[in-house]
């Protein structure tokens, strides 16, 4: 026997001996009856999840195999992790699950769930339901001939070696990552190695248990009032959203935020079906997690129940699944199972295990492989004798590696427009569409709900807005116009937020559609993400700029990429609301007045809208809402908080910073499609072209108006689009005059000027430029924040250099 397992070849060949010396009890028992007194488990059944085990060890083992010769890209397996597989079974097929990389046994039981369509699989008692997923036939050798995988078990092997082989026809990315999903599965694709997908589970979780209440409270306006959107899953009211995780993950912030988020709502009586499953190998990768300290962690959790199972162990871990199951859908409220693994043949490829464990160690662990765990039960039952379970552990093998061999020849994504398709799909007709029947409605059937916020006025009378007025008017437009819609975020509800942009609106549209969240900008995103991904058109708000780079990752790692690694079969569309930029009187530091938005700027299919004057921001906003119901679309809407309550442009009293609100009949005439900018004309408007966006765009038209009295003519540009930048707009402004001013209220490093700048030279402006930007510095407190910003007489200083160029 061999004492120092460290190979896949070496896993496989212990396990190989050990099963072919297992006896078989002397009387054999009826599959039909349980294993054990303990367990409600059937012979049969714990037979049918030893298959499972069994297909997810034989597809770690074709990971490695591809690998050796180069057409294998992903070697992380589920090798110690397959008790995982009782945890699938004690589930229904229907409840959404969010899976850690080392769930290849789950998947394969839930692929075989949904493909035998067992009702029992749904009911109260799916531990005796009678399954045939690996035909009874004699096992043969040599050809092949014999037992073959059945629908779901195939199935599962056939996704996730595509997966391994990055081959386009793989069902959820298709060939972009190797991720456990499929949409018939709901199974939601997650591509994190440290706990980011929690957030997401539970905001899933709550818009889950908020679409029940509605439900049951039978409301005229409901999230059900409105078409379900048809490419967005419905989940059952009864659901239970699960989640799984590493043990190290649990010192990671994403999965701190998420256990607290729960823990938080149901202190506060709104309870989540979430039931989070950590799977505890005692290992990150080489860093040990110290004895107990997981178990410690986690049982401390307030709001959270907390259960625990050796996940070795099929009939322990399928019963104490099932317990913990059935307590969460029974009281709509979140638990945790803590799962103990053992992780055999190393973190992932060519993880060397001897430098960092002992063969002692090592050699324990294998004495504890869930597979031999598995076999043990099943013949000290009297289910099968040891030749039996070796030679259905050597047919699926066969039946994976042959598999293996066919996805091989597979298609790979071979060009960039085939890679970014599925990225952030843009349907500006359908978009425009959109607006244009939100008009129709606010202007017909809706005109009464309209009225209320200006005095009983619809905004439209209510006279000239200011920018937070504006946006405050567009967003009770949009929760009308949406029944799906929530705002929230930390203040906005009672209090109205901190400018008083979200005031009125909780009064007027509930605290189910408006609301105040806890302190915590991960948990924030990730309610957006979860309820995005439930049919929600959520609009989640980040208070200050600064405070956005805490969670950052829950925009770039899980929003933006959500329909790039489901091929669109998922999404979660949203519009984050986020009060930054610089400029503001009175206030200061590098939180309030954060100027950087680089952090933004590169996330793939991200938009990043910034409203400068109110009739803008209305309009930009209602295109953010369609963008995001219409096309899944992930906004980022940036409002410049020294804008807010601006209302003077050059003078005080001169109110030319205000601006009436359109109302219905004008929202198509005034609709801002993505990526369009917008002008002023100046003086001649001949001489010069200000590119700017923000607060950018006031000084700069303060600037203008300097140079006119010199008998300069400036075109001011405001980009309002950072992402996508409006090219064809400015490539014609610039090239009107051929002097290009960039005004950049960000930094010189990393700031947007750069992005303009690179954006003019590619598509081949030759005139001049020059660029204005803040110093690469935080923004300090009082007047000192002058010194380093953009200011009105920079602006016309640098024209005059130019023009003078």
């Amino acid at each position: 026997m061999l004492s120092n397992v460290t190979t896949q070849n070496d896993l496989d060949e212990r396990l190989r001996a050990t099963l072919g010396t297992l006896v078989a009890a002397e009387r054999r028992q009826d599959p039909s009856r349980a294993v054990s007194c303990e367990s409600p488990l059937t012979g049969a059944r714990a037979l049918d999840l030893f298959d499972a085990q069994v297909v997810s060890r034989q597809l770690d083992l074709a990971g490695r195999w591809l690998r050796s010769f180069d057409e294998g890209f992903y070697t992380i397996g589920s090798a110690g992790h397959e008790g995982n597989a009782a945890i699938a079974a004690a589930l229904r097929p229907t409840d959404p699950a969010l899976l850690h990389y080392r769930s290849g046994a789950f998947y394969c039981v839930r692929a075989a769930q949904v493909a035998e369509g067992r009702t029992t699989w749904a009911d109260h008692d799916p531990a005796t339901a009678p399954v045939d997923l690996v035909s009874r036939a004699p096992a043969t050798t040599g050809d092949g001939a014999g037992r073959l995988l059945a629908p779901g078990y195939a199935e599962a092997a056939r996704d996730m070696l595509r997966g391994m082989v990055a081959s386009v026809r793989e069902p959820i990315a298709g060939g972009r990552h190797k991720v456990f999903g499929r949409v018939d599965l709901a199974v939601v694709p997650t591509t994190s190695t440290i706990a980011s997908h929690l957030p997401r589970a539970v905001g899933l979780g709550l818009a889950v248990e908020r679409s029940r209440r509605l439900d049951d409270a039978d409301q005229q306006v409901t999230l059900d009032a409105a078409p379900w959107p048809p490419d967005v899953a419905r989940w059952p009211s009864d659901a239970v959203v699960v989640c799984s995780f590493g043990d190290a993950s649990v010192n990671h912030a994403s999965a701190t935020a998420a256990l607290n988020t729960a823990g938080w709502y149901d202190h506060t009586g709104l309870h989540l079906p979430v039931l989070f499953l950590c799977e505890d190998n005692g290992l990150g990768i080489s860093v040990r997690s110290p004895k107990g300290w997981v178990a410690a962690v986690l049982r401390a959790k307030p709001g959270i129940r907390y259960f625990t199972a050796d996940g070795t162990n099929l009939v322990e871990a399928y019963a104490v699944a099932d317990e913990a199951v059935r307590w969460v859908r029974r009281h709509r409220r979140p638990a945790v199972l803590h799962l103990s693994t053992v992780r055999l043949m190393g973190h992932a490829g060519a993880d060397a295990e001897t430098a960092y464990r002992t063969t002692t160690e090592i050699a324990a662990d294998h004495d504890r492989d869930p597979l031999l765990v598995t076999a043990r039960l099943l013949t000290g039952a009297g289910v099968a004798a040891g030749a039996d379970l070796l030679a259905r552990y050597d047919e699926i093998g066969w039946q994976v590696r042959r598999i293996a061999e066919e996805v091989l020849d597979e298609p790979k994504l071979a060009d960039p427009a085939a890679v970014v398709a599925p990225l952030a799909p843009r349907r500006p007709a359908r978009v425009a569409q959109a607006v244009a029947d939100a008009a129709a409605r606010a202007d017909g059937p809706g005109a009464a709900a309209r009225a209320g916020a200006f005095d009983g006025k619809v905004p439209e009378l209510a006279g000239p807005l200011t920018l937070a007025q504006s946006i405050n008017a567009a967003l009770a437009d949009g929760l009308l116009e949406h029944p799906r819609m929530a705002v929230f975020g930390e203040d906005v509800g009672a209090k109205g937020g901190v400018y008083g942009v979200t005031k009125g609106l909780r009064e007027r549209f509930g605290a189910a559609r408006v609301f105040d969240t806890l302190l915590d900008e991960t948990s924030i995103l990730g309610l957006g993400l979860g309820a995005g991904l439930a049919g929600m058109l959520p609009v989640p708000e980040i208070q200050y700029l600064g405070y956005l780079h805490n969670a950052e990752d829950q925009l770039r790692g899980e929003a933006a990429t959500m329909q790039f690694f489901s091929q669109g079969a998922y999404r979660n569309p949203m519009v984050v609301r986020i009060a930054g930029l610089a400029y503001q009187q009175g206030f200061g530091g590098h939180f309030h007045n954060d100027n950087s938005v680089a952090v933004l700027r590169d996330v793939p299919g991200l938009v990043v809208a910034v409203p400068a004057r109110p009739d803008d921001a209305a309009s930009m906003l209602r295109t953010c809402l369609a963008s995001a119901a219409v096309d899944g679309s992930v906004c980022v809407f940036l409002e410049p908080v020294a804008l807010y309550h601006a209302r003077d442009l050059r003078t005080a009293g001169d109110g030319e910073w205000l601006a009436e609100y359109a109302g219905p009949s004008a929202w198509t005439s005034a609709h801002v499609p993505i990526g369009r900018a917008r002008g002023y004309g100046v003086g001649s408007a001949e001489d010069i072209t200000i590119i700017t966006f923000g607060n950018g765009v006031r000084l700069s038209l303060r600037a203008a108006a300097v140079l006119a009295e010199e008998g300069v003519g400036s075109r001011v540009v405001d980009l309002r689009w950072l992402v996508p930048l409006p090219v064809a707009d400015l490539i014609r402004e610039a090239t009107a005059t051929g002097r290009v001013l960039v005004v950049d209220e960000t930094r010189r490093c990393g700031g947007v000027g750069e992005g303009i700048i690179a954006a003019l030279v590619d598509a081949g402006y030759v005139g001049a430029v020059r660029r204005i930007a803040a110093v690469d510095s935080f923004v300090p407190l009082g007047p000192a924040a002058r010194q380093v910003l953009v200011s009105e007489d920079a602006i016309t200083q640098g024209a005059r250099t130019l023009l003078a160029g």
